[in-house]
């Protein structure tokens, strides 16, 4: 499977950094994509294997910034054969703790960045994929467990999944193959943050591995859905036993 054309959101640090790091291992080339990190983007981008690798940039919650960055990939790497929609914010709103304005503000900003972003990434994408073509969606266990100090979060989420089930049976016919990893926590800067703010023991308590996931864990993960097409429509947990559904 080596020497495919992948394009790989919020690429310029933790699972993001992993995945492109995994693909171009193998022999792949990555477009890397980050919202305001271009320094970040930069030095990951030096330090993948091989050659060919790019940086693009813009923010998925602007429908026209994502139709640049993902055509901007496509040109630069000479089409796409995957795309890994892996960028996300996380923000804090527990329900009875924000005024009206601030719900509404963080349903808004979260849903943009974590569901629309990623659909307009994949209608985008899916003018360049073909045949063999595969989407590869980060979504959380959370989408399953219930966050209740980020239910946007675990909302769009949700919605990520569904979204992955769908294009499954759309792009099927024209063998794109469509699919989502669910990572429980994962040891990133966002994952350390939320843990840090919380109780961390606690939190690798839910496993019994009594560990939080390594980034290069989901990475793999990745690895085996972009290689797979008998695996789309399919959500696959990665959280370690901490929660079953």
């Amino acid at each position: 499977m080596a020497g495919r054309r992948v394009l790989v959101t919020g690429a310029s640090r933790g699972i993001g950094r992993a995945i492109a790091r995994a693909f171009a291992a193998q022999g792949d080339r990555v477009a890397l994509h980050h919202r305001k990190s271009a320094g970040l983007a930069e030095q990951v981008r030096a330090s993948l294997p091989g050659e060919g690798h790019v940086v693009v940039s813009g923010d998925l919650a602007d429908p026209l910034a994502v139709s640049a960055f993902v055509d901007g990939a496509a040109l630069a790497l000479g089409g796409l054969d995957v795309v890994v929609n892996n960028a996300a914010i996380a923000v804090e709103h527990p329900i009875l703790e924000q005024d009206y304005a601030q719900w509404q503000a963080a349903w808004q900003e979260t849903l943009a960045a974590n569901l629309l972003g990623p659909a307009n990434v994949c209608w985008c994408a899916a003018r360049h994929l073909g045949p063999g073509g595969r989407i590869v969606n980060v979504s959380s266990r959370g989408a399953f467990r219930g966050e209740p100090r980020y239910p946007a979060y675990g909302a769009a989420k949700a919605g990520l999944n569904s979204l992955t089930q769908s294009l499954a049976l759309a792009l099927g016919p024209h063998g794109i193959a469509v699919s989502a990893v669910a990572p429980g926590f994962v040891a990133t800067d966002m994952g350390q943050a939320i843990m840090d703010a919380g109780d961390g023991a606690a939190i690798r308590a839910q496993s019994p591995f009594n560990r939080v996931a390594r980034p290069e864990e989901v990475a793999d993960a990745v690895l085996f859905l972009a290689s797979s097409e008998w695996s789309s429509g399919t959500v696959l947990d990665l959280n370690g036993a901490s929660h079953f559904r």
